[in-house]
C-alpha cells in the first residue's frame, strides 16, 4: 500500500452515538426498565460541551440516534418539548458545520409500544412508521442522511431477546461473539421459538415502508441502514463441509437482510466489528491473535472483504461503526490505522465508500454489558462527568485534518 494515503474529497470523518448510551435521563423506554442507564454521561445536557470537542477534533459530521420514548411518550402523543430539543441538538450541529446522519431507531422502544410486543408486533410497523414521518417533518431540512434502524439482526437475535427475556429462533455466530458465548446470564435461552424472526421481518417491512414514505415526502432524501456485517471464511479452505458452512453464515447473516432491502436504499451503512472461521457446521474457530477488552477479535482485514461483497449493490457506502473497548487506549491508535489502510484498499477497487464514523466519541453504557467497556475516544468520569480525550482521539484528529493516512 502507498506510504500516504489520501482518501476523497468530501469523505466524512466523525463519530457514531445512540441516544440511549449517552444521554442519560430515559426512563420510560423498554431497556431502562431491565438495564437501566442512569445517567450515562449526560450527553442530553452537555451536547453542546461534546459537540466542542468533536469540532476541536477536526470532525465534519456526526450520527446519533433520536430516542423514540422522548418524543413518542405515549402512544400518538408527542412532546414538543422533546422535539425541540432535538430541533437544539441538530441545529448545534449545522452551526458548527457538521455532516448529520440520524438513527430513527437504535435498539430502544418506548414502554407502551414493548407492551404490546414491539416489533414482534406486525402494528409496530404502523406506529414506526408514524413515528418516523413526525420526525421527518421536523427535522428534514436539519438532517442529511436517514438510517432507519441499527443492525436490525443483532436487534432481533440478541437485544430484543435480551430485553424482553423471550427465546430467540437461535444464537447466530455474531451475537455468540456478541454476548461472550453465553445464552445469557439473565435469563435468556436461545434454544427455542420464532420471535426473533418475526421481529426481523417486521424490522423489514418497516425499513420499506419508512423509504417510501421519505421519498414520497422529499425525493430527494437519503434513506439508508446500518448493517452489520461480518467477515465469514471456512477454517480450512479445503472441506467442502467448512466452504459450506461459511456460504450458509454469509448468506443468512450478510445477504439474507440486505438482498430484501435493495431496493429502498440510497446508501448502505456498514457496521464492522467481527470475523469469523467456521468449523462446519457451526463453530468458532478463530485465531484471537489480538483482542479487545471484551475478548472480541481485531481482524481490520474483515473489513475490507465485507466492503468488497456490498460493491455489488452499486451504492454509496459509509462506515457508521467501527471500534474497540480498550480502556487503556493501548491498541486504539493502530486499530484505526489498520481498518482505515483495509477501507482505502476497498476504496482503490472500487467500492464506492464515502465516510467512516468511529464507535464511539465518549465512553458510553454498552447495552447489558453496563459502563465496565470504554469505546470512547474520549474518556468519562461518570462521577463528574468530566471528558478527557485519550491519545487515540488526537491521532484520529489529525487523520481528519489532513484527510490522509
Amino acid at each position: 500500500m502507498e506510504k500516504t494515503i489520501v482518501f476523497p474529497e468530501n469523505f466524512l470523518w466523525g463519530t457514531a452515538t445512540s441516544a440511549y448510551q449517552v444521554e442519560g435521563g430515559i426512563e420510560n423506554c423498554d431497556w431502562a426498565k431491565v438495564y437501566p442507564a442512569g445517567l450515562a454521561c449526560d450527553h442530553y445536557h452537555l451536547f453542546e460541551k461534546d459537540f466542542d470537542l468533536m469540532k476541536s477534533l477536526n470532525q465534519n459530521s456526526c450520527r446519533f440516534s433520536l430516542e423514540w420514548s422522548r418524543i413518542e411518550p405515549r402512544p400518538g402523543y408527542f412532546d414538543e418539548k422533546e422535539i425541540a430539543h432535538y430541533r437544539q441538538v441538530l441545529t448545534a450541529l449545522k452551526s458548527r458545520g457538521f455532516k448529520t446522519i440520524v438513527t430513527l431507531f437504535h435498539f430502544t422502544l418506548p414502554l407502551w409500544l414493548a407492551d404490546i410486543g414491539g416489533f414482534a408486533s406486525r402494528r409496530t410497523v404502523f406506529y414506526f412508521s408514524r413515528f418516523s414521518e413526525k420526525v421527518f417533518r421536523e427535522y428534514q431540512p436539519l438532517v442529511d442522511f436517514w438510517i432507519t434502524i441499527n443492525e436490525p439482526l443483532i436487534y432481533a437475535f440478541a437485544m430484543f431477546p435480551l430485553v424482553n427475556k423471550k427465546p430467540a429462533l437461535f444464537t447466530p455466530l455474531e451475537v455468540r461473539s456478541a454476548v461472550d458465548g453465553t445464552a445469557d446470564a439473565r435469563g435468556v435461552s436461545p434454544l427455542t421459538g420464532f420471535t426473533s424472526l418475526k421481529v426481523a421481518i417486521n424490522q423489514l417491512a418497516g425499513h420499506k415502508k419508512v423509504y417510501k414514505l421519505f421519498h414520497r415526502l422529499d425525493p430527494k432524501a437519503k434513506v439508508g441502514i446500518a448493517k452489520n456485517n461480518s467477515y465469514f471464511e471456512p477454517l480450512n479452505r479445503d472441506s467442502f463441509l467448512d466452504r459450506l458452512g461459511t456460504a450458509v453464515c454469509r448468506y443468512v447473516w450478510n445477504d439474507w437482510f440486505m438482498n430484501r432491502i435493495k431496493k429502498h436504499l440510497d446508501f448502505i451503512g456498514l457496521n464492522y466489528y467481527f470475523h469469523q472461521r467456521i468449523k462446519f457446521p457451526y463453530s468458532l474457530k478463530n485465531e484471537n491473535r489480538a483482542v479487545s477488552d471484551l475478548g472480541w477479535e481485531i481482524y481490520p482485514e474483515g473489513i475490507y472483504q465485507v466492503l468488497k461483497k456490498l460493491k455489488r449493490y452499486n451504492l454509496p457506502v459509509y462506515i457508521t461503526e467501527n471500534g474497540l473497548a480498550d480502556a487503556g487506549d493501548r491498541q486504539r491508535p493502530d486499530f484505526i490505522k489498520s481498518h482505515l489502510l483495509w477501507i482505502f484498499a476497498a476504496l482503490k477497487e472500487g467500492v464506492d465508500i464515502r465516510g467512516y464514523f468511529h464507535w464511539s466519541l465518549n465512553d458510553n453504557f454498552e447495552w447489558e454489558k453496563g459502563f465496565a467497556p470504554r469505546f470512547g475516544l474520549v474518556e468519562v468520569d461518570y462521577k463528574t462527568l468530566e471528558r478527557k480525550p485519550r491519545p487515540s482521539a488526537y491521532y484520529y484528529a489529525e487523520i481528519c485534518k489532513n484527510n490522509s493516512l
